[in-house]
């Protein structure tokens, strides 16, 4: 129960391959559900510190394989907003592939909302779900929306995210995150532009809060 709030946290899940349109779906649902009622977080945000490593290893480095999330945290901090606590979330440093010294607060709300390629592909966060949504996109727009989010976002060049497509994202999401579509309660394809899918999701979200209130 949320202290104070006399009603049970609603805990929803947003998986899908990487340019699927999750993080649409989930603005979308931030919107129109009310950003005072809901704590968002990333899954990227979870991924181990690499300073450890020189650049050309971390530029290499796997970060579609459920290994590179730091599972331990991610779901403790599931637990504590859960349980109407706050938790100080980490912040992570894309171009260099680091985690920042500053956290970020977030405080517990009736709904905690996550969004990653691999949230429904580890057991221990997919168990806190109440709802599990897969975004399915074809491959060919998925990659051309991270070809471009990774150039204009993280400073990427073209031939190093052909190849990390290639060496990683492409083999870890038809092991990983394809196979994950099974856990689902719903599937939306072409994400934030199918609005019956989302009007549906987003009338359930809101019937499930009035059975809380």
């Amino acid at each position: 129960m949320l202290k104070g709030l006399g009603v049970k946290t609603l805990v929803i899940g947003v998986a899908g391959g990487t340019g699927s349109g999750k993080t649409t779906v989930a603005d979308e649902i931030l919107r129109r559900v009310g950003p005072d009622r809901i704590v968002t977080i990333n899954q990227d945000r979870y991924y181990y510190n690499l300073a450890h490593l020189d650049e050309a290893q971390r530029i290499h480095h796997n970060f579609d394989h459920p290994s590179a999330i730091e599972e331990a945290l991610f779901v403790e901090h599931l637990r504590r907003l859960k349980s109407g606590q706050p938790a100080d979330l980490p912040v992570y440093d894309f171009t260099r592939h680091v985690r920042l010294p500053e956290t970020e607060a977030a405080a517990p709300r009736p709904v905690i909302l996550l969004e990653g390629i691999l949230i429904l592909a580890i057991p221990a966060v997919r168990e806190l779900l109440d709802i599990k949504i897969f975004v399915d996109t074809d491959a060919d727009l998925r990659f051309i929306r991270r070809l471009n989010r990774d150039i204009a976002e993280r400073h990427r060049t073209v031939e190093n995210v052909i190849e990390q497509y290639v060496t990683t994202v492409r083999p870890m999401h038809l092991e990983f995150v394809e196979p994950s579509k099974r856990w689902a309660d719903v599937i939306i394809p072409e994400g934030g532009f199918n609005t019956v899918a989302l009007d549906l999701v987003i009338s359930r979200i809101r019937q499930m809060l009035q059975h809380l209130d």
